[in-house]
């Protein structure tokens, strides 16, 4: 099992969502992982950047790669959009790119050679859900949840190399079942949060997100889950004013996957960043 990851922490995770980073840190020695940040990292371009300059961003994301390359490890996130916007580089550049963007690699004294993998802290869970059961010493057996994937933990599907299915997939529910927590019903699971689409469609975003909430309130969860840190933003951060716009009094904590691995594994709410969760998280440990 691999126990050393180049550590890519993506821009929201260095920001708006400290909490995961904190309880991803706090999970890792426990797992047995070591975790070294990538020194000199830049945004991913969260795709935003690539339908405005694609070369531009395929550079960026290669020098990424590169950096983790000249730490001889795999390359780690926690971050859906990160985990696919690497992903989908590192295939255009093994597919006949790399030449052309070693060029600009090499002004920095820099080149790609394609030797790291990339992954996410889901998917190694659920490649090593074994080790990962046994190191549970507080069985979440009394937590009902709400698995949220997200889009890009899942889709598009032959971007990531189709690792599950899109429609039906298990790595989530296989991992939080290790814990020990009881999966609700949860319609939505699949659904998009529509946190790419918050400007050009702010209504409709609103509604869609105020559906996902209520559903898993209906579902009789006690926590919405979700490996995915954007969808956690805009789940949680939002929830009061799309809530209120919707005329929903349901609030409904929104976790990171971290997070509720952590509770699992005997961490604090303090050591998790529970408590900084915007809908109070803390309760459900």
């Amino acid at each position: 099992m691999q126990n050393e990851f180049a550590f890519f922490p993506g821009c929201v995770l260095t920001q708006a969502a400290k909490e995961a980073k904190m309880s991803l840190e706090a999970i890792a020695p426990v797992l047995g992982w070591k975790l070294h940040e990538i020194k000199g990292w830049s945004c991913c371009g969260a795709q935003q950047a690539q339908d405005v300059d694609p070369m531009a961003a395929l550079v960026a994301n290669a020098r990424n790669i590169a950096l983790a390359e000249q730490m001889n490890m795999p390359m780690l996130t926690t971050c859906s959009t990160c985990m696919l916007t690497l992903t989908r580089a590192k295939s255009t550049l093994d597919k006949g790119a790399k030449e052309r963007i070693n060029t600009f690699l090499a002004e920095g004294n820099m080149k790609y050679n394609g030797t790291s993998e990339v992954t996410s802290l889901l998917w190694e869970l659920y490649q090593n859900v074994d080790t990962l059961k046994a190191k549970v010493v507080k069985p979440l057996s009394g937590i009902k949840v709400a698995l949220f994937y997200g889009c890009h933990s899942l889709r598009p599907e032959k971007d990531l190399h189709n690792r599950e299915s899109s429609v039906n997939p298990k790595s989530f529910e296989t991992v939080v079942s290790a814990l020990g927590a009881t999966i609700v019903p949860f319609e939505k699971r699949l659904d998009c949060c529509g946190f790419h689409a918050s400007y050009p469609a702010g209504k409709s975003v609103r509604k869609m997100s105020s559906q996902i909430v209520n559903n898993a309130d209906q579902n009789g969860a006690d926590v919405v889950v979700t490996p995915c840190p954007l969808c956690q933003m805009q789940l949680d951060i939002y929830q009061e004013r799309y809530q209120d716009e919707n005329h929903s009094d349901v609030r409904k904590p929104i976790i990171h996957l971290s997070q509720l691995v952590g509770l699992a594994l005997g961490l604090s709410v303090e050591e998790l960043g529970l408590d900084l969760n915007i809908i109070d998280a803390s309760k459900i440990a």
